[in-house]
This record gives C-alpha cells, sequence and structure tokens, in this order.
C-alpha cells in the first residue's frame, strides 16, 4: 500500500438497508436517509438548519410555524426590522409527512449551535460544515452508489476524471508501480502518463484477460491493479475476478472503472475489487446533463484516504449535479435493458455489412472475450459497439457525420444515440502505437446506443454505412 497518505482514516457514513439508494428506494426514516435527506434529521438540524440562534431570533417571531415558546421568548425582544427579516427567512418544518423525492440542499455552508459542535465537524463525517466536505444531496447520492455497488461508502465528485484523479494520486506516491490493462479511456492514459513523467511512477501494461501478466508484473513496489470492466472504446471485458485474486494475494488494492457496464450489469466488489469508480455523466445519469463522478469503496480504510485527498483535492460534487444524478438513476434499470438489447442487435446487423471490417460488442459470439463475457455480464453487454469501418479514418469520418437521428458528440450511455471517432477525439492523446496496442484502429467509430427504436436507429446507422461504403471503393 502507499505510504505516502498522512491523513486520518475517515469513519464513512453508515450506508444501512433503509439508507437512501436511488429516489424509487429511499426510505425517508432510515438514519441515512435523515442525514442526506429529511428535513427533519438530527444530523441536519445539528449541521446547518434555519434552526439555529441567529435564524430563530430573526424569523421565528413572524413563522406561522414557529412555537409557541419561541413567539414568546421573541415578543420579549425588538422585533427584527424589514432588512433582517430579508436576509433570515423563517424555517418550515416538515411534519406529518415527507418529501417523495429527494431534497435538494444547494446551500453550500451549515450553522452550528455550539463552537464544540463546529469544532467536530471538521473531523467527522456525521455533521454537515462546508459543501467541498460533504451535503446532504450529495451523500444522498454518495449512498445510492454504494448500495447499489454493494460497497462500504462512496465519495462523489465533479467529474468521471475527478474521481479517476482521486484514486489514481491517493494511492500512489513518487517511485511507485502500477498494472493497468492497456484499453484504456484516454484521460485515464494521460494522467498515468503524466505521473510517470511528473513522479517517476510506473505503469506495465496487461491484456486484461490473463492473470499470469498481472502475476509477472508484481513488484513490492506496485500500489495498484486499475481495470475497466467493459473498455473503452474497444468493449474488450476484463476477467475481474482471476486478475483480483491475483493482486489480493500480493496486497495490492484493485480500482475498477465500471463506467460502462453500470451497477446493473456488474459490481466490481461482489468480484474481488476495492474500488469502483463511475463517470456519472454517463448511464447513471443518463440524460446529457449532469458532470459528475464517483468512486465507491469496499472498506473503510481505503474511503478514509480516499475521501482525506479528494476534500483536500476540491473537485467536489454540486449539490445539483448530486440531484440529477439521482433522478437519472430512477430509471436506470430501464434504460440499460432496452440499450442492451438494442446494441446487441444492430451489433449484429452492423457485422454483416459490407463498409463494416469488423464489429466489437460483448454479446457477439465472435467477440474476442466473449465467455468472460458469458460468465460476468449474463445481464447483457452495455450500449456501446467498436465498429471498424473498411474504409479507414475518412470512412469514419464521413459515416460520424452522415448520421441524422444519432448525434456526433463525445460521451456515452445518453438516451440518445451517439457516435465518435475515438482516434481524433476521446483517445487523441495516444501515438499510433499507444493506438494500435489498445486496439483502436483509424477507421474505428463508437457508437453509444440510446433508447431510440431499433429499427429507426438501424435506418440511421445504415444510410449512414452506405455514404462510408462509397468511400471504402
Amino acid at each position: 500500500m502507499s505510504t505516502d497518505s498522512t491523513s486520518a482514516v475517515s469513519a464513512p457514513p453508515a450506508v444501512s438497508a433503509t439508507s437512501p439508494a436511488a429516489s424509487s428506494a429511499v426510505s425517508a426514516t432510515s438514519p441515512a436517509a435523515s442525514s442526506a435527506g429529511s428535513a427533519t434529521s438530527a444530523a441536519a438540524s445539528s449541521a446547518g438548519s434555519a434552526t439555529s440562534a441567529a435564524a430563530s431570533s430573526a424569523g421565528s417571531a413572524t413563522s406561522p410555524t414557529a412555537s409557541p415558546a419561541a413567539s414568546s421568548a421573541a415578543s420579549s425582544s425588538p422585533s427584527p426590522r424589514p432588512e433582517t427579516l430579508a436576509v433570515h427567512p423563517p424555517h418550515v418544518e416538515i411534519t406529518g409527512s415527507r418529501p417523495l423525492g429527494v431534497p435538494l440542499h444547494q446551500g453550500h455552508v451549515f450553522a452550528f449551535e455550539s463552537a464544540d459542535a463546529l469544532a467536530t465537524a471538521f473531523t467527522s463525517t456525521e455533521a454537515f460544515l462546508y459543501s467541498r466536505h460533504g451535503n446532504p444531496t450529495v451523500r444522498t447520492l454518495e449512498d445510492a452508489v454504494a448500495r447499489l455497488e454493494g460497497g462500504t461508502a462512496g465519495v462523489s465528485f465533479a467529474s468521471g476524471m475527478g474521481a479517476v484523479n482521486a484514486v489514481l494520486l491517493g494511492l500512489l506516491g513518487s517511485g511507485g508501480h502500477v498494472i493497468a490493462q492497456t484499453c484504456l479511456y484516454g484521460g485515464t492514459y494521460a494522467v498515468l502518463t503524466g505521473l510517470a513523467t511528473r513522479w517517476g511512477v510506473d505503469v506495465t501494461y496487461v491484456s486484461g484477460t490473463d492473470p499470469e501478466e498481472v502475476r509477472a508484473a508484481l513488484r513490492p513496489e506496485t500500489r495498484l491493479l486499475y481495470l475497466e470492466t467493459i473498455a473503452n472504446p474497444t468493449t474488450r471485458v476484463s476477467d475481474v475476478p482471476a486478475l483480483a485474486a491475483v493482486a489480493a494475494e500480493a496486497g495490492v488494492p484493485v480500482a475498477v472503472d465500471n463506467t460502462f457496464a453500470s451497477p446493473l450489469l456488474f459490481r466490481p466488489l461482489d468480484h474481488g475489487a476495492d474500488i469502483v469508480i463511475h463517470s456519472a455523466t454517463k448511464y447513471l445519469s443518463g440524460h446529457a446533463d449532469v458532470l459528475g463522478g464517483i468512486a465507491v469503496f469496499k472498506d473503510a480504510e481505503l474511503y478514509g484516504r480516499i475521501r482525506h485527498h479528494a476534500v483536500e483535492q476540491g473537485a467536489s460534487t454540486d449539490p445539483f449535479a448530486a440531484w440529477l444524478t439521482l433522478r437519472g438513476m430512477q430509471t436506470l434499470s430501464l434504460r440499460m435493458e432496452r440499450q442492451c438489447a438494442s446494441a446487441a442487435d444492430l451489433a449484429a446487423r452492423l457485422a454483416a455489412h459490407p463498409a463494416v471490417a469488423a464489429v466489437r460488442h460483448p454479446a457477439l459470439a465472435d467477440h474476442p472475450d466473449r465467455a468472460i463475457a458469458v460468465r460476468l455480464l449474463p445481464a447483457g453487454g452495455g450500449g456501446v459497439i467498436s465498429v471498424d469501418l473498411a474504409g479507414g479514418r475518412e470512412a469514419g469520418r464521413t459515416f460520424v457525420e452522415a448520421v441524422r437521428l444519432a448525434s456526433l458528440s463525445v460521451s456515452l450511455g445518453d438516451v440518445k444515440t451517439l457516435v465518435m471517432h475515438p482516434a481524433s477525439t476521446s483517445h487523441h492523446q495516444l501515438d499510433a502505437t499507444a493506438l494500435e496496442a489498445a486496439g483502436i484502429g483509424p477507421g474505428t467509430v463508437r457508437i453509444s446506443i440510446g433508447i431510440e427504436h431499433v429499427e429507426d436507429l438501424w435506418a440511421d446507422l445504415e444510410q449512414a454505412l452506405e455514404k462510408a461504403l462509397e468511400k471504402a471503393v
């Protein structure tokens, strides 16, 4: 394990069976739900509710919900002037009911009743202090994804790369060693390359399917094994259980980017991983209106190390982004089912088209990791298809510009179908050698399938393929 972290381990917030997951699974009477979303919770009351002394004295005299005792106390002192009342609105307690949706706590700072309570909040995850350290709506998202992944706790970030950087920078130090699979998202590859240049962190790349490669790559200074469940953009499937078992023998933690699969298709922590990373921008939120990331941890020790680093790093999630992600997660299962089915259907049609040299999707019988996919992804192979066009880069350019229903856009996991050319966009950081090693060719295009009708999608892809075919002849 890395020794460069000097932080004390923070105890993770409880992720109980009744704490909030997605809004559809929230129990508003649970301890976690109380701290994360209920306006009547003890945590919210002590950490930041407007029932603090200042707000009480300023607003209770005019509040229709103020108690008789509070009104009596207020009547014995001068009534606040309009300028003060405008700054201190009354606090409305919710009694006799609960919010059906997750409340949005947009405020970034919380007030306390005592100096001791404020001081304690700096070293505790229970009370909310300042939204860089924690926020009730953000905590709800962290608890929700942690529950979905079967983890102890989660830490939310402003982007997927915020989560990736927090994990890598939180675990690695100068002279450390990382084992990573060859097929990686371009941004992750760029971070690892930068660490090698600036910190002397050595990186050994492996296929992601052979545990003996990992065993041979292990060193005393190895600090992390980094994998992707379904690789971006080639859709290669990592044998997480086999590789994680080898890493565990050496005491090396395993981090898995599970963005392409989502917790609905695969839960890495159930198969030996220690950390799961998501770009919440993708399938979790699903509607192209959120930028966010999250990391979920199997145990409290790793959670404490990374959370401390994340707070100091400052890549915190905005509460509104967390709220939007929670709203999107309510339809995650419906979207994933539709996207997986459509992707499998379209992958088979694409493979038969003369403009296509190769198609990669885990549902196809000729996928190089089909045996692993059958074992690890029985619920579906995801919504992303990797296609190699016969006409090379020019055909790829023609195809992505010819689609009409689909959109030429970065990102994936959206309700709308998106296409892009990885070599010139998401993986532009890789040189020709690295692109070839990652399985990305000049004519490779990535198609992220949305929830449109599959026949409408095929009509659009087919007409774009016909235009690409003209470039190949």
